[in-house]
């Protein structure tokens, strides 16, 4: 047993077990595991072997009795016939049946379509409506419960749901000062089932599985996980807490999930923390009605039927997940990442929008057995326990001390933004003790997968979502530092494909860092103003202004008549896609990629430009010539155009780059337009 199982015992004595144990339990038995959780770590809560032999066997033994197999329903249904009361454990759900005036419990592995309850019960308990709760039930038998000449007789006297009975985040608080930020992560996720010390277990990859957490902890956090098969995206929602629904694709309907008007029933969203649709890449909602609705949910936590049961406001977070089947690189090269959902919302850029979070689960790895930890780990009912209770906590306005952020994000970009940092907070500090470097990750983290939203949002959508190098500034130093997507760069950053119009690359060196540089620009019609985003840099700004200027003193030669900078708005952004260096000497890139834009040409396969224009039209020298050059060649570039200037460093460049890359060398603009078509 390790130093951090030892601690989770002292500190947390009755409420965690060990994780292995519950995997050899379950084998057994086909159930949730916040149910066989719920029976362990009252017996198993301890490092004496013999005890938890003991407890092991205790659970098993009321498994065996209590826990209902489906195959063995008739006989289970038999006792309760032969003894008069029975208790079991299983999942009970209940409905109303309008035509009888009557409430009907189903419970699923005892195949019991029509028992009889009280509606106190019902009432105690509505989550039975709303997809049901496994619990330990006490029925009854009594052949006397008649409709008409038929008999109902079996009848729901008591229920106990498998969760605690009480719970307070004093004891989390103040046991969370005896762990590093390191020791913490791993308890969170072997709680999970996770084993944060196993191969292929990178930062990146915790980070992406304590992200799954997020919508148990923030209120009305919308997110969406796109991932192969046996990744374990719905895992968390369907095993790990009793606060969550998982809805299979398609079954979704308006009364289910919002408010039933026939009886002013309120659906999902008013009685789950979360609620996970399953299988998103399917038909998504039952009913057409329901993508409107979703939208106005999604974007104000509130929704009405067409005012027949007036405004209701809720706070379940909404998950969208669903299945990847090809390489996203793939899917960028034709598409977008959002094309794999359903048809009724995959173009719906309205809908898309609202998603805060779009969680890349295609990194996340297939769990093979040694993934899944062996040791000691918060009790799932307990874990669930204080997942629901840090909802109530607020730390949206956290990285206000801190940090400003940028004026790329709008306001639908800030909210989910915000409420990332406060959601990792909540799961990595609910001591409310954290660092500006813990809040540096975690907005950093919280911007990537929202720009991973608007980078999508931008293929389908263009202009309106057009700005996406979302980035964050230090109010301490004013640096400002902008968050890359790395999807967006494919396995080789300068794709090997004839370039959008607007599109081109350059390096950049300050004489010790090296940046990889991505130029986009669009036109359009307008009143000849120039925007440049993507770059705090005056050098850079700099050249554009001077490149975009000369462009349009000289339109007679360079653009046809029809064509004038006049008439057009030109947006330059600037994307540093390696490093964070953005120095001058871009503007030759900036030119191919005006020019290209304005007349809606592609430029060639993998083109990378070094070197600047002056305001005059002079081409200026590039210097750090060869590790500019290299730089742009390791990433994809096949050609690379050079400065006539840098003709007598190309014996600098290494062979292996000159074996893979053309290097011509351009003497004027002209000589730029005549090589990158």
């Amino acid at each position: 047993m390790i130093e951090l199982d030892r601690k989770l015992l002292d500190l947390f004595q009755g409420f965690v077990v060990r994780k292995d144990i519950v995997r050899a339990v379950k084998v057994g038995a086909n159930v949730p595991v916040f149910v066989l959780e719920y029976l362990l770590a009252n017996s198993c809560s301890t490092d004496d072997e013999e005890k938890i032999r003991e407890g092991v066997e205790s659970v098993k033994r009321v498994l065996q009795k209590h826990y209902v197999n489906p195959d063995e329903a008739n006989v289970v249904q038999s006792k309760i016939k032969e003894e008069g009361s029975y208790k079991v454990i299983d999942k009970i759900s209940v409905r109303l049946d309008a035509s009888k005036d009557k409430y009907w419990a189903e419970l699923s592995n005892l195949n019991i379509r029509e028992a009889n309850i009280d509606e106190s019960l019902v009432t105690q308990h509505e989550k039975m409506m709303m997809g049901g709760i496994w619990a330990i039930i006490d029925i009854d038998y009594d052949s006397s419960m008649m409709i008409g000449n038929k008999i109902y007789p079996f009848v729901v006297s008591k229920i106990r749901p498998i969760q605690l009975s009480n719970f307070s985040l004093d004891r989390i608080v103040e046991a969370r000062r005896e762990f590093t930020n390191e020791e913490w992560l791993n308890v969170l996720l072997r709680s999970g089932g996770y084993e944060p010390k196993s191969e292929g277990m990178t930062e990146r990859m915790k980070m992406l599985l304590l992200s799954r957490f997020i919508p148990l902890v923030e209120a009305n956090f919308n997110m969406a996980e796109l991932g192969p098969r046996s990744s374990g995206k719905s895992f968390v929602f369907k095993e790990l807490s009793p606060y969550s629904m998982l809805v299979s694709g398609g079954q979704g309907t308006a009364a289910s999930l919002f408010v039933n008007n026939s009886n002013g029933q309120i659906g999902a969203m008013g009685k789950w923390d979360a609620v996970c649709f399953d299988e998103s890449t399917d038909e998504l909602f039952k009913d057409r009605e329901v993508v409107p609705l979703m939208k106005d949910y999604m974007e104000s936590g509130s929704f009405s039927r067409a005012g027949k049961s007036g405004e209701k406001s809720a706070n379940a977070s909404i998950i969208l997940n669903g299945n990847i089947n090809q390489p996203v690189e793939t899917v960028l090269q034709t598409s977008h990442l959002f094309s794999p959902f359903s048809d009724k919302i995959s173009d719906d850029t309205a809908f898309l929008d609202r998603i805060g979070f779009f969680l890349p689960g295609w990194e996340i790895m297939k769990f093979a057995p040694a993934n899944f930890t062996n040791h000691i780990g918060f009790s799932t009912d307990f874990f669930s326990e204080m997942l629901h209770h840090l909802r109530k906590d607020n730390y949206t306005n956290a990285l206000d001390d801190y940090f400003t952020l940028g004026s790329q994000l709008r306001q639908r970009d800030t909210k989910p933004v915000r409420k990332t940092v406060s959601a990792l907070i909540k799961l990595m500090h609910p001591d409310g003790n954290f660092t500006k470097e813990d809040i540096r990750k975690y907005l950093s983290w919280a911007i990537e997968m929202r720009r991973r939203v608007k980078e999508q949002l931008k293929r389908i959508g263009g202009m309106e979502f057009w700005d996406t190098n979302f980035s964050y500034i230090d109010k301490e130093t004013q640096e400002e530092t902008f968050v890359s997507v790395p999807e967006e760069r494919g396995s080789n950053l300068i794709e090997d494909a004839p370039l959008a119009p607007g599109t081109c690359y350059t390096a950049t060196c300050d004489g010790d860092k090296v940046s990889l540089i991505k130029v986009e620009v669009i036109t359009m019609q307008g009143n000849g103003k120039l925007t440049v985003s993507g770059t705090s840099s005056a050098e850079v700004k700099e050249d554009i202004r001077n490149t975009y200027n000369y462009i349009r003193a000289n339109e007679s030669s360079i653009l046809s008549q029809k064509h004038s900078l006049m008439r057009l708005d030109v947006t330059v952004q600037v994307t540093a896609l390696l490093g964070t260096t953005q120095v001058g000497g871009i503007g030759s890139a900036v030119f191919a990629a005006i020019v290209s834009s304005v007349f809606g040409r592609n430029l060639k396969p993998a083109l990378g430009i070094i070197g600047n224009i002056s305001i005059g039209g002079a081409i200026v020298r590039a210097t750090n010539f060869s590790d500019r050059v290299s730089l742009l060649s390791e990433n994809g570039a096949k050609t690379v155009l050079v400065p006539m200037d840098n003709l007598q460093e190309m014996a600098t460049l290494p062979a292996t780059i000159l074996g893979k890359t053309d290097v011509p060398f351009y003497a004027n603009a002209q000589m730029i337009i005549q090589k990158i078509i």
